[in-house]
């Protein structure tokens, strides 16, 4: 006696969403009718800025209206992130970050108020660049075994500049320490310039930083390069020999950029843009100008919302796991 109402109920179900596929599909096409915010948690000029204004341009030009940064900085990244995670899910607003303190911010700051992988939807990873070991040009070391060697003879001695507490910089020397059972002495900065001004004047002993960052001071040995964070050799430095080559394992750590719009965001959105960045990214001028800032195309399929999103889950294990046994705290 059950069946008409259930026929009925399936009836009225297929008719409705039926109906609103027309309304779903004309507003997707339709998407976008204004101009969209990328908030950029870090100052204007910096590689994480400077990736998201690359192909902030090229989605102007590809959907027809103009993508703007929005640098909201503060606390690591943070304070722009818990402004993309409260935006509207409508489309209109995305968050470009540095995928390691993108995941990190929670375990290092009381005031974050997101979970990096649930209260986000990937989007695609945008670039990629790798992590260089440096120390300054009259460090006593001159491979990467003898500076670990010295760390173990010399606890606490060793100093490490970051661009930040909690910056990429900071948390990839973090995981070199553990990895390498050495412990070496923070010195936070505001900002990679000065940090690695410091560096260069020998006040500080070295630094883990990427190459658009060092790549100057590295041809001009100013600094010495003892390493490549990452599984190949770099194409603007082949010499520099990889963490592995260089006998210690365990130690990748790339500086990938990424965009994530906040949960809830329509799936028609996440794909329109994550298509048009999928063209971006495989252009010549948007290949070139990541060669120029000593930067690569992502690898195997982050560009995609799928890929990404397992990216980040796995960066989010690790360096939470990193922070933990580091003991680091921000308040």
């Amino acid at each position: 006696m059950f069946k008409p109402i259930r026929l009925l109920a399936r009836s009225v179900l297929a008719t409705s969403i039926l109906a609103l596929l027309p309304a779903t599909a004309a507003w997707a096409q339709a998407y976008p009718s204004k101009p969209v915010s990328l908030i950029v948690p870090f100052a204007a000029g910096g590689p994480t800025d400077t990736i998201a204004r690359l192909y902030g341009e090229q989605l102007s030009k590809t959907l027809g209206q103009p993508f703007l940064v929005e640098n909201v900085v503060g606390a690591g990244g943070v304070t722009g992130t818990n402004r993309a995670v409260k935006a509207a899910p409508d489309g209109y607003t995305f968050l470009v970050h540095n995928v390691a303190p993108h995941v990190a911010g929670p375990a290092l700051y009381a005031g974050a108020t997101y979970n990096p992988v649930s209260d986000f939807e990937p989007v695609a990873s945008l670039a990629e660049a790798a992590i260089y070991i440096v120390v300054r040009k009259d460090f006593p070391a001159k491979t990467l075994k003898e500076f670990l060697d010295y760390g173990k003879a010399n606890p606490g001695k060793i100093s490490f500049a970051s661009a930040g507490s909690g910056s990429a910089t900071h948390l990839a020397c973090e995981l070199l320490k553990l990895k390498a059972g050495i412990d070496m002495l923070h010195i936070p900065y505001r900002g990679t310039g000065p940090a690695l001004n410091d560096l260069i004047s020998g006040k500080v002993d070295m630094m883990c930083d990427q190459g658009l960052n060092v790549g100057q001071q590295l041809k001009a040995e100013t600094v010495r390069a003892l390493a490549i964070a990452q599984d190949s050799r770099s194409k603007a430095f082949p010499e520099v020999p990889t963490t592995r080559e260089a006998g210690l394992e365990g130690l990748i750590v790339n500086a990938s950029t990424a965009i994530y719009a906040p949960k809830g965001t329509p799936a028609p959105v996440i794909k329109a843009v994550s298509e048009a960045l999928d063209q971006a990214g495989r252009s010549d001028l948007i290949l070139q100008r990541l060669e120029q800032l000593v930067s690569e195309r992502p690898s195997g399929d982050r560009m995609t919302p799928d890929g990404l999103k397992r990216f980040t889950a796995e960066e989010f294990a690790k360096w939470t796991t990193t922070i933990k046994s580091s003991g680091i705290k921000i308040n």
